[in-house]
Formats: C-alpha cells, structure tokens, sequence
C-alpha cells in the first residue's frame, strides 16, 4: 500500500519537474528606480560597496586575528 503512494508522489513529482523545466519564468522588468539611474552612477555605487565591503572584511580578518593571537600567547 506504502509502496503505491510513493509511486505515484515521484510521478507527481516528475510530472511537476517537468513542466517547471518547460515552461520557464517569464523575464521581470527591472523596478523603476534602477532604470532611472545612469550606468556611470551605478558603477561608482558599486566601486564604493566593493571598496566598503573589502575594508570591512579586512577590519574583522584584523579582529579576528587579534583575538586568536591574545588567546594563544596569553598567560594562563
């Protein structure tokens, strides 16, 4: 009995992959507040977040080592 059920929840299942492989999602249009912004000024803002997420990483890479440092050569 078990056994049927699950047959038939992969064929479901199959049938489900299927249609998702087939029938790709249609292409959304990009919301209005980036289609109003220049390429030049995304490539800044983006310049600015790279820089800013790369100073970030290397602040808590800094910290981290720091802090395994202290762990490591510190009196007990």
């Amino acid at each position: 009995m078990w056994n049927n059920y699950f047959t038939l929840l992969t064929i479901a299942a199959l049938l489900r992959a299927d249609y998702e492989i087939s029938n790709p999602p249609e292409e959304t249009n990009p919301p209005a507040g980036s289609r109003s912004l220049s390429k030049d000024v995304l490539v800044a803002r983006r310049r600015e977040w790279a820089e800013k997420a790369v100073k970030r990483y290397a602040e808590t890479q800094e910290k981290k080592w720091r802090k395994w440092e202290e762990a490591m050569f510190e009196a007990k």
